[in-house]
């Protein structure tokens, strides 16, 4: 019995998927995009109910708890690990729980039943621009 052996077009069939690959990969090592420019910006987790502001605080390693109390019911935000998470609701679906801890700007956790929306920016100086707002 013959083993089976590489044929030349195997050869090149597989260098074309690892250069695709490495075309990928490259650019993230040298990119200025790092982890670590997250760490070191000024972040805040912005709260807005109805759509409007309702509250700045600091992203921070600290614990922090924050109750948002509205005429439609509290949502409860903790902040800790340099992320943000929806701990307790009194919405009767509580899917605002389950978006989890997000950590990086842009990210956001929506209580639709409250109308309140909790996300994080970067303190920049300027005002934080929201693409869309949905009510």
């Amino acid at each position: 019995m013959k083993g089976k052996m590489m044929k030349k077009g195997d050869l090149i069939l597989i260098g074309i998927v690892v250069i695709v690959a490495l075309a990928f990969i490259v650019p993230r090592w040298f990119s200025d995009n790092s982890s670590e420019k997250n760490h070191n910006e000024n972040r805040i987790v912005y709260i807005e109910v109805d759509g409007k502001p309702y509250k700045e605080l600091p992203l921070t390693e600290e614990e922090q708890l924050f109750t948002i109390t509205t005429d439609k019911g509290f949502n409860q935000i903790k902040i800790h690990n340099n992320g943000v998470e929806m701990i307790d609701a009194d919405c009767p679906d509580k899917l605002c729980l389950g978006f989890g801890f997000v950590t990086r700007p842009g990210q956001q956790i929506v209580c639709l039943p409250h109308r309140v929306s909790v996300f994080i920016g970067v303190d920049s100086g300027e005002e934080n621009e929201i693409d869309d707002v949905v009510g």
